[in-house]
């Protein structure tokens, strides 16, 4: 039986949508209760600006259990946190502590380019290291007001376990495309249906001896349909291969036949045996 994502997560209409206008821009679902964000600096003709990001609802799941982990779950095109957030209360893992953000509503250029036609990756697009930097700003400042001892992750479903990469890429560098300091220590990764973004500057970030130590440590669990048409499944096996060719050493890819841009129950309870063994969960 097929487990659908929130929404199916993106239905036929959004879908479509997606082919064709993705590459250029990044449409999100409103919320009321919104707060903004100013995305790290950048300057042009001598003058720094900003953008700002209004970032919808943010949605948490308690643990039921002793709490060990937050981890920060990121939601796919025309979502919301709340959607996921009723599927992550169902799992048993009651040791973490899930956060769920509604990404903005506002068009982000996207990451260097989206599968539009669902056959191939824009890679020869302009990175828009504003708005993945703003992205991974607003993940880690959800992050950072957990206590000392708690062990922390980032994750997501599409577009969000694009976020989810390009925050590990920010941890194992020490800082944001900007330059400026990434302040969160990752100890789990995880990506569906996603793809690693901004990949021709990826190589230049992992070369120092300190990156490559932060790579051998943080374990990464990437999940893919074969049949999924919208982020097709070459895409996600490539981002695989690119970390671990890139000195991470603990990089799991999961394959899952026939399954779409969906997700279903083998593949969530394989994320549920991967987190509660690298995070050595007492799940109780």
């Amino acid at each position: 039986m097929k487990r659908a994502s929130p929404k199916q997560t993106e239905n036929k209409n959004t879908r479509a949508r997606q082919r064709v206008t993705v590459a250029a821009a990044l449409f999100f679902d409103q919320s009321d209760l919104g707060m903004s964000l100013s995305g790290p600096s950048v300057s042009s003709g001598g003058r720094t600006a900003r953008r700002a990001f209004d970032f919808g609802q943010t949605y948490v799941v308690k643990p039921k259990g002793k709490h060990q982990a937050t981890i920060v779950w990121l939601h796919g095109l025309g979502d919301n946190g709340g959607s996921w957030s009723q599927i992550l209360e169902t799992l048993p893992l009651p040791n973490i502590k899930w956060i769920c953000p509604t990404a903005p509503t506002r068009p982000i250029r996207l990451f260097g380019g989206f599968p539009s036609t669902a056959s191939e990756l824009s890679e020869d697009g302009p990175d828009d290291v504003e708005g993945m930097d703003a992205a991974a700003l607003h993940v880690a400042n959800l992050l950072s007001t957990e206590p000392a001892d708690i062990k922390l992750g980032v994750g997501g479903f599409s577009m969000g376990a694009a976020t989810s990469l390009y925050s590990v890429t920010c941890f194992i560098s020490g800082k944001y495309g900007n330059g400026d300091p990434y302040p969160v220590n990752l100890s789990v990764v995880v990506g569906f249906s996603g793809w690693l973004p901004a990949a021709k500057s990826f190589s230049d970030r992992v070369t120092s001896n300190e990156a490559t130590g932060r790579a051998a440590s943080v374990p990464v669990l990437l999940a893919h349909g074969t049949a999924d048409d919208v982020v097709q499944f070459k895409f996600g096996e490539k981002s695989g291969k690119k970390l671990s060719s890139s000195g991470f050493n603990d990089v799991t890819f999961k394959s899952y036949r026939g399954l779409g841009h969906y997700t279903n129950p083998q593949q969530i309870n394989d994320f549920c045996n991967w987190l509660t063994s690298k995070l050595n969960l007492d799940g109780k």
